[in-house]
C-alpha cells in the first residue's frame, strides 16, 4: 500500500506546482497562439433549387415506374468563416426524399450535397455585408426502386434471403460550380467578456442568389458499379435562392 500512496503524493504535487505555473503564465500564452481575431457563423440554410429529371422519369416510365415530382427545397448546415472583407462558407444539405407508388412497386429519389464558398464583403457598414461569391458544389442523387411484391413473397427468414428481387439503390455523383451574390443583415447582441477575450455575439439574417452551374453529370452506379448504357445524364444546372439565418461571434483580444 505504501508503494501506491507514495508515488501518488509525488505525482499530486508536481500536477499542482505545473497548474499553478500554467495560470502564472496563461496571458502570455494567450497571446502567442491568439494572433488573430476568430470570427464567422453556425447557420440553418433553405435553399430553392429546380430539380430537372425529366430524363430520369421517362426511363421509370418507359420500365413501368410511376414519375416522381423530384423536391426543390434543400435544407443545409453551413459554417461561415470571416477573415477581414473576406467571407467564407461551407456546408452540406440535402432534399427531402420524394416518393411514387405503382402496383406496390415503390420509388425514392433525393439529392446529398457538400459546398464550399468564398466571396468578398464590399460593404463598408458593420450591420451589413454585401458580398460577391464562387465556389465549387459535390452532390450525388439517389434511387431506391422496392418492389414490395416480391419482398412480401415468403414468410420465413431463410426463404427471404435468399429471395431474388428488383428491390436496389442506384446513385449518380455531380460536380458543379456556384456563382452568386450573398446579403447579410447583422443584428448585435450584447458581447460577453472574460479575462482574455470580449465575444461580439450576433445573429445574421440573409439571402443568398445565383447560378448553379452542373459541369459534371456522372454516370449511374449501383455497388460502385457503374452504368454506361444510355442512362439518364441530366445537368441540373439551375438558379438558386437561399435565405439563411445564424448565430454569429467574433473573439477580440
Amino acid at each position: 500500500m505504501k508503494k501506491i500512496i507514495f508515488p501518488t503524493i509525488i505525482i499530486a504535487a508536481l500536477f499542482g506546482s505545473i497548474s499553478v505555473k500554467a495560470q502564472q503564465t496563461d496571458t502570455v500564452k494567450t497571446h502567442k497562439w491568439f494572433r488573430h481575431d476568430i470570427a464567422g457563423a453556425a447557420q440553418i440554410q433553405l435553399t430553392y433549387r429546380k430539380a430537372n429529371i425529366s430524363q430520369l422519369n421517362n426511363a421509370l416510365n418507359q420500365n413501368g415506374f410511376a414519375s416522381i415530382n423530384a423536391n426543390n427545397l434543400w435544407i443545409n448546415a453551413s459554417m461561415s468563416h470571416l477573415c477581414h472583407n473576406w467571407i467564407m462558407e461551407d456546408g452540406i444539405g440535402f432534399t427531402p426524399v420524394a416518393t411514387s407508388s405503382q402496383n406496390n412497386t415503390e420509388v425514392k429519389y433525393n439529392q446529398y450535397q457538400a459546398y464550399f464558398r468564398a466571396g468578398y464583403n464590399v460593404s463598408q457598414n458593420s450591420s451589413f455585408r454585401l458580398y460577391p461569391f464562387a465556389g465549387i458544389n459535390l452532390s450525388a442523387a439517389v434511387l431506391d426502386v422496392r418492389d414490395n411484391n416480391r419482398i412480401k413473397s415468403t414468410g420465413s427468414f431463410s426463404n427471404e434471403l435468399l429471395n431474388s428481387t428488383s428491390s436496389k439503390t442506384f446513385y449518380q455523383p455531380n460536380f458543379g460550380i456556384d456563382l452568386g451574390a450573398g446579403f447579410d443583415y447583422v443584428i448585435k447582441i450584447k458581447p460577453k467578456k472574460t479575462d482574455c477575450f470580449t465575444i461580439e455575439r450576433n445573429i445574421p439574417i440573409g439571402v443568398r442568389a445565383g447560378y448553379y452551374f452542373n459541369t459534371y453529370a456522372g454516370d449511374w452506379r449501383i455497388n460502385n458499379y457503374s452504368l454506361q448504357n444510355s442512362g439518364p445524364n441530366q445537368k441540373q444546372s439551375a438558379v438558386f435562392v437561399s435565405f439563411n439565418i445564424g448565430l454569429g461571434y467574433a473573439v477580440r483580444k
